[in-house]
């Protein structure tokens, strides 16, 4: 039995320097701007870097280095970035027997273009967009802890992935994205009585809740009402995170960067770093309700920290700590607020 088995896409990612490309102002953006590509022409970039990604493939990487037997659940295609994959996942001890192959898409492939440590991401969804829970085993899916967090159109397994958990007595940490929350929300807030641990951001939070965040205490005392007697966070980017046990709220901030890089991969950083280290103080789906204030303290420093480093380096996978690195100075202290509900 694995300690933990992560669940979801796994990606190979192309990261290009676009450090020489303009930015404009675009309203329609999020950000309120846009890069400036010339159609038909050439565009020189000065630097590339090529590695892995999704959700399933980065959380994986952070339970390995934190020293704990894991595997890694997704699809990828029968070809060369898949076997690479496979490989890079391999070579940090991740189990990938149960990585199935589809023999019709490619494997998920990303590009990401860098700019002052922000980024614009092309994105082909490919083998990982709708792998099955019917393509895993008994077998495959045996361990203490799933970390869930479902691409495209996979989340429509969601449910039978929860009902398996439930009978298997596994504890469920869920990362659910945006097209999920859209795409199958009565699901999700139906099965949060089933789910150990709840990571979300600010927007993700009033989306499943339908309050908006500016309404904070309404917020959690909804999803603490849904997920108990699980743990939620909510994270903030740079602004840190907010997170209830219902007993308490614990809010902190962010160790400091020595530079922002590149923030890909940072929110699998956190949300597999918390697990990691509820796992380290022996937190399973048995004892879930003795979790103590400094388990869920230890879990947000190590959650914190391997986000920090994450966003330090190009790729989602190159900074996640080991359990040597998580243990020197520079980690040591985070302050935490702690408020009695």
């Amino acid at each position: 039995m694995k300690d933990i088995i992560a669940i979801g896409s796994v990606t190979r990612d192309a990261f290009f320097d676009a450090s020489d490309f303009s930015v404009i102002a675009w309203e329609k953006t999020p950000s309120g701007k846009g890069l400036v590509l010339p159609l038909g022409d050439k565009m020189e970039v000065k630097k590339v870097f090529f590695t892995i990604g999704g959700n399933s493939a980065n959380a994986s990487v952070t339970f390995a280095r934190q020293g704990f037997a894991t595997a890694c659940i997704g699809r990828v295609g029968n070809d060369v970035p898949g076997e690479e994959i496979r490989r890079k996942l391999s070579e940090e001890k991740i189990d990938v027997r149960a990585l199935s192959t589809d023999k019709k898409l490619l494997t998920a492939y990303s590009v990401l273009l860098l700019k002052d440590g922000e980024r614009t991401i092309l994105s082909y969804h490919g083998a990982s967009n709708d792998f099955n829970f019917s393509d895993f085993t008994t077998k495959d899916l045996k361990a203490k802890w799933w970390y869930l967090s479902l691409a495209g159109d996979s989340y429509r397994s969601f449910r039978k992935f929860i009902t398996r958990a439930g009978k298997e007595n596994i504890a469920v940490a869920f990362n659910p994205s945006g097209y999920h929350l859209r795409k199958d929300k009565g699901s999700i807030l139906s099965s949060l009585k089933n789910i150990s641990l709840l990571v979300l951001n600010e927007e993700e939070a009033a989306i499943l809740t339908g309050i908006p965040f500016s309404r904070e205490r309404e917020v959690f005392r909804r999803l603490d009402d849904l997920t108990s007697p699980g743990i939620l966070a909510v994270t903030n980017g740079a602004q840190g995170v907010t997170v209830s046990d219902g007993r308490c709220i614990y809010r902190a901030g962010t160790f400091k960067e020595k530079k922002l890089v590149d923030r890909t991969g940072a929110g699998d950083a956190f949300g597999s770093g918390f697990v990691a280290g509820l796992m380290k103080s022996g937190i399973a789906l048995s004892n879930l309700r003795r979790t103590t204030k400094e388990h869920v303290v230890e879990a947000i420093r190590v959650a914190t920290a391997n986000a920090t480093s994450v966003v330090e380096h190009i790729g989602a996978t190159e900074g996640i700590l080991t359990r040597k690195e998580l243990g020197t100075p520079r980690w040591k202290n985070l302050k935490i607020k702690i408020e009695e509900l």
